[in-house]
């Protein structure tokens, strides 16, 4: 009898981030491993429903069905809903129908709650009902790191005894040429530190973006990719229109890839976050990475990048100017920065989410879903 299971395809109506990425290499991976006949998936019929208009995703074995009339949460409620008939529901980002009760939902971290300053009112009021609800609704959740299953448990968002952590993974970023567009060459070089994310305050990138006049005598330059120009930051925009700061906006994974490898380092010093896959983006890629001590930055970089505190302008300083002077340094954090990435997989989180939807089955499998025991 063939096991049937549905994805939540609504993260191919959105503008991609990492929680769509990582929808997408999920998606990918369990297509290969249904491809390869590899273990679980005997029997097992999975088709990706999406809203109309959605963008498209290259697939083998995953059906990919356009349903319903409408899209964003009205269809996910409803439409997806109802198209479901039996089987189970994967929902990878964030949100899914309440009415499922045979459905795995990943939520990637408890920021609206850790930091609700970066989100508006409404978006705030949607996830702090909607989440919860799907603790308790859904068979399993999963979330991406030790740190946001700590924190969806510890805020009664999830229960423990029904919850696994599937990280990020790398193998996407080794697919990645590397080549550089007019604007990211002119902003790359050996002085050069890389900022990818948004202005949401969680972020925290008025810290380095505060520093621009400081770095900028020390010869620094500072690339900043993922968000649209000086413009947003309402406060101190003389420092934000700085002549050493390079606006690069939304650029593509080649772009990006050319500008990590030429550039000294990624910083990011982010508050709070559910994993940071810029972090193991730039490690994939050999660019030394300078990180905040908070969240799950610590988890997710282990020994191979370099620390600062969140709140300290000086610390930051220091180790640009420690990178910067020693080669050495440099070449020992790319070489533990490519092993680390290597330690994260997606087709390793897609075993897992087979294991789950196997385990929702009723099939006994010798292979359990576990926590992600700490990367060593």
């Amino acid at each position: 009898m063939a096991r049937r299971w549905t994805i939540n395809g609504r993260f191919l109506s959105q503008s991609t981030t990492g929680v769509q990425r990582y929808a997408r290499e999920i998606v990918r991976s369990l297509d290969d491993l249904i491809a390869e006949r590899a273990p679980l998936t005997r029997g097992l019929e999975i088709r990706l429903h999406c809203p109309p208009g959605s963008s498209d995703v290259l697939l083998n074995s995953i059906e990919r069905c356009e349903i319903g009339g409408t899209g964003g949460h009205l269809w996910e409620q409803t439409q997806l809903a109802t198209s479901l008939r039996g089987g189970g529901l994967l929902s990878l980002c964030n949100t899914g129908p309440l009415l499922s009760r045979k459905h795995i939902v990943c939520i990637h971290d408890a920021n609206v709650w850790n930091a609700p300053q970066s989100y508006s009112l409404g978006f705030r009021a949607s996830y702090k009902t909607l989440l919860p609800c799907l603790g308790k609704t859904a068979c399993n959740i999963s979330t991406v790191s030790n740190f946001s299953l700590g924190e969806l448990v510890r805020r009664d968002i999830v229960p423990a005894q029904k919850a696994f952590v599937a990280p990020n993974g790398h193998e996407h970023v080794l697919q990645w040429k590397p080549e550089h567009s007019a604007a990211t060459r002119l902003a790359a070089s050996r002085d050069t530190i890389v900022m990818i994310g948004s202005a949401a305050p969680h972020k925290n990138v008025d810290l380095i973006l505060g520093m621009s006049d400081r770095l900028g005598k020390a010869g620094f330059r500072i690339a900043v990719v993922g968000m649209p120009g000086s413009h947003i930051f309402k406060t101190g925009s003389a420092r934000a229109e700085a002549g050493n700061i390079h606006w690069l906006g939304r650029i593509s994974d080649s772009e990006l890839a050319a500008l990590l490898t030429d550039s000294l380092c990624l910083a990011f010093p982010s508050l709070t976050e559910g994993f940071g896959l810029p972090v193991v983006e730039a490690m994939a890629l050999g660019c030394p990475v300078v990180v905040s001590e908070r969240a799950s930055l610590p988890e997710v970089c282990g020994n191979a990048a370099l620390y600062a505190a969140a709140d300290n302008p000086l610390a930051w300083l220091d180790r640009f100017m420690g990178l910067r002077n020693s080669k050495a340094l440099r070449l020992r954090l790319a070489a533990k920065g490519k092993a680390r990435a290597e330690a994260y997989s997606w087709r390793a989180s897609a075993m897992r989410y087979l294991q789950a939807m196997a385990a929702a089955d009723g099939i006994d499998t010798e292979t359990k879903v576990v926590r992600l025991h700490e990367l060593t």
